[in-house]
């Protein structure tokens, strides 16, 4: 199993090309199965998941084909897919599959929308907390689905296609938004989607599916609105950059000093994290090819955060925060509002010397003069990144083990780092 290897104390400084964003290029690649028509996505990053995900349209019959484009400046590839489903040869999604990914339970919305029926496997639990499907299951039933659940497996049918219907979701989640959003393209008549995610990713799919020849209005407010249509065409769309990969490089930087510029990022994808890092001290300068971060300072200044909903502090940034915060003149408090589970990255963090209390669902973080090399096990993707982040500015040899946490949504992140003098690297056993 890799490992990464970190010598902390060197500052960064230098060009980091930001990738197309995981959590938007998966519901985009799942909205493949909607069309007969061929759907090329560009600018689609080359993580564990990615790959996964590609494994599991195959298994319905989506052909695909891939080709990249080398950016000479960087090194770094940036990758066009065409999607080809017009022969789904299975409507089932086994547990073999859906257990790896929980993003794959997704299909369930395009194959019923399409095909009628469907069978996908319950995705079981998550390492950072309990994410339910229930308000899915309760959405496709409002649109007419007959749904049983059987052995493990949830089966899904209409009689005579899905009809439109308002729809309020309990709790904001972006994946029933997702579901929802793609299922109701193909039904009959008008859908009201309410108490919707806001966040870019549902836009960019939603833009996607407009250009696929849906007619949906109100993506990136609390309600949307679906006309739908009898077919979708293919299309041609960019996944927006990575909003949690630039929060990611932008709390390195500030975490050990120096000046980078995040070449390709979005500063609208993020402007509470960007409002947050401006309080620690640090400098950010948006400009229309990217965001550079500059530390003018000694010191990092505590901020106290809450993880929200877009547009709020994204939880997908939450560990990432507190490794900074570890090294903060002074105390801040972390709270976790979204996942009741997301702290399993605070005994890691102490190993490296970290002073981090817990009481229920926010951590007190009091800022240390030094964090020392150790050898640490990444728990979850974000938890991982954030054990790198310490591991920066750690005195000494950082040792993350469990790297494949990493690959699922951070590509290639040691050469990015190594590139603006970060002394890191990729152990193989």
């Amino acid at each position: 199993m890799d490992r990464i290897k970190i010598v902390g104390g060197n500052r960064l400084n230098g060009i980091i090309s930001i990738s197309g964003a995981k959590n938007a290029a998966l519901p985009l690649m799942i909205a493949a199965l909607l069309t007969n028509d061929i759907l090329t996505l560009e600018d689609v990053p080359c993580l564990a998941d990615v790959e996964l995900l590609i494994r599991i349209l195959s298994n319905h019959g989506v052909d695909y084909s891939l080709n990249g484009q080398r950016e000479h400046q960087t090194g770094f590839y940036s990758r066009t897919i065409h999607f080809n489903a017009r022969h789904i040869v299975t409507t089932t999604a086994p547990y073999d599959l859906v257990s790896k990914m929980r993003a794959s339970f997704w299909v369930i919305g395009p194959l019923l929308a399409r095909v009628g029926e469907v069978g996908v496997s319950l995705p079981g639990g998550c390492a950072i907390g309990t994410r339910p499907v229930d308000f899915i299951l309760d959405g496709l039933r409002a649109l007419g689905a007959e749904i049983n659940i059987e052995n493990g497996y949830v089966h899904a049918r209409t009689i005579k296609g899905l009809r439109g219907a308002q729809y309020r979701f309990p709790k904001v989640t972006v994946g029933g938004t997702h579901v929802l959003l793609m299922a109701a393209t193909l039904a009959q008549g008008d859908t009201v989607l309410c108490n919707t995610a806001c966040e870019p990713e549902v836009i960019n799919l939603a833009t996607c599916l407009n250009r696929m020849g849906a007619r949906i209005t109100g993506a990136g407010t609390s309600e949307i609105q679906i006309t739908g249509v009898s077919s979708l065409s293919g299309a041609r769309i960019k996944v927006i950059p990575d909003r949690i990969e630039i929060g990611t490089y932008a709390m390195a930087v500030t975490m050990t000093g120096g000046d980078v510029f995040l070449k390709g990022a979005d500063p609208s994808l993020l402007c509470a994290v960007l409002q947050t890092l401006r309080k620690t001290g640090t400098e950010v300068i948006e400009s229309a090819g990217g965001i550079r971060i500059r530390c003018t300072g000694d010191s990092i200044q505590p901020v106290d955060i809450e993880t929200q909903s877009f547009p709020g502090f994204p939880t997908d940034l939450q560990a990432q925060f507190m490794g900074l915060m570890t090294r903060a003149k002074g105390i801040s408090h972390i709270t976790e509002t979204i996942f009741e589970n997301r702290f399993m990255h605070v005994q890691e963090l102490s190993r490296l010397g970290a002073s981090i209390s817990l009481s229920g669902q926010t951590a007190t973080v009091a800022g240390v003069d030094r964090l020392q090399g150790a050898q640490v096990m990444a728990t979850d993707l974000r938890a991982s990144v954030s054990l790198v982040i310490a591991g920066l500015a750690a005195e000494g040899e950082t040792v993350v083990n469990r790297v494949y946490h990493l690959d699922r949504g951070f590509e290639r992140l040691e050469e990015k780092l190594s590139r603006c003098g970060a002394q890191i690297e990729r152990v193989r056993r």
